[in-house]
């Protein structure tokens, strides 16, 4: 079998059409098909069929995708073998990042690029819904992705999945606020409340789902914001709650805003790193996830924010 044959046939099942593969291989529509053609005459089982206007793997051509996996880590892990004579770190390791990782990881990393023995590095911002954070991995060599406790897990079937942060979501709200003479709250005290959360299929949206369910009451949500920084910011400014991340979101302390943590309900969000095995065996990527990891250490061990684990009450 062709080995290419076999990586568009992943990128397939990854991406859900032939458009969306070709875009990802960076090849035509046509050239996507007649791979697809050519590996089918190999085997009497369909590897695909068509559903409305998507193209999905069968169950014969979800299993040869996962042997794909193995065929190109296994040809990936000969090259690092050759490359490890010459030092192997001699290449741009991409990495993407949703907005707060962005602005928690990326500076740092940019400033090792200057040390001696450290790659090249590419950092490109994404901010997506959870789903298609592993679809990413076919443009990037590290995506670090999010997802709360609550939601499914990522497809360790199909990728490395390495820890950075399990990062608690709390409440954030003006020091002003009645509820920050709270160290702690629960959903009940929550009730009545009005919100700044963020869009429909993007956390913490689902988790003040969660929240609102706890409490037996539905949150109101009056505006719509993704990035962390700009909900800190309206909250300073208004009687609005947000849930905000306790490590990685720098608020200004002209801003006079505390975060409180929530009982009774699972706020964490899980901040992981997503690699196509093939590339976690490159000496290059593994340098990089080494310095994410000493990176999110660095933050975990250094309060960002000012949290009622951190201070008394402000009142």
């Amino acid at each position: 079998m062709d080995p290419y044959q076999l990586s568009v046939l992943r990128e397939l099942g990854d991406h859900g059409s032939v458009a969306a593969t070709a875009r990802a291989l960076g090849v035509s529509p046509s050239a996507v098909s007649q791979s697809l053609a050519a590996l089918q005459r190999k085997f009497k089982a369909p590897l695909t069929q068509k559903r409305g206007r998507s193209v999905e793997l069968t169950d014969a051509g979800q299993a040869l995708a996962v042997a794909a996996i193995a065929v190109s880590e296994a040809i990936t892990r000969a090259e690092a073998t050759v490359d490890e004579f010459v030092g192997g770190i001699d290449r741009t390791v991409r990495v993407s990042a949703f907005h707060s990782a962005a602005m928690t990881f990326f500076p740092e990393l940019a400033a090792l690029e200057h040390t001696e023995g450290f790659p090249v590095v590419e950092c490109v911002d994404e901010d997506v819904d959870r789903v298609s954070f592993p679809a990413l991995t076919a443009s990037y060599d590290i995506v670090i992705g999010h997802r709360m406790s609550h939601t499914p897990p990522w497809p360790r079937d199909r990728l490395a999945v390495l820890s950075l942060l399990r990062e608690p979501m709390d409440v954030a709200m003006h020091s002003s606020h009645d509820l920050a003479m709270k160290r702690t709250l629960k959903p009940s005290d929550l009730v009545g409340t009005t919100w700044i959360s963020t869009h429909a299929g993007f956390s913490p949206a689902d988790m003040l789902d969660a929240v609102a369910a706890a409490a037996g009451y539905p949150m109101r949500v009056v505006h719509r914001i993704n990035d962390f920084s700009t909900a800190a910011a309206m909250v300073s400014e208004c009687g609005h709650l947000a849930l905000l991340p306790r490590h990685t979101v720098r608020i200004p302390a002209s801003q006079d805003v505390v975060l409180r943590p929530i009982e009774g309900v699972q706020t964490v969000r899980h901040v992981d790193m997503l690699v196509r095995p093939e590339r976690v065996v490159h000496r290059a990527v593994a340098v990089v996830i080494d310095a994410l990891r000493g990176i999110a250490q660095s933050h975990v061990q250094t309060p960002s924010v000012r949290s009622a684990h951190a201070q008394e009450s402000t009142r």
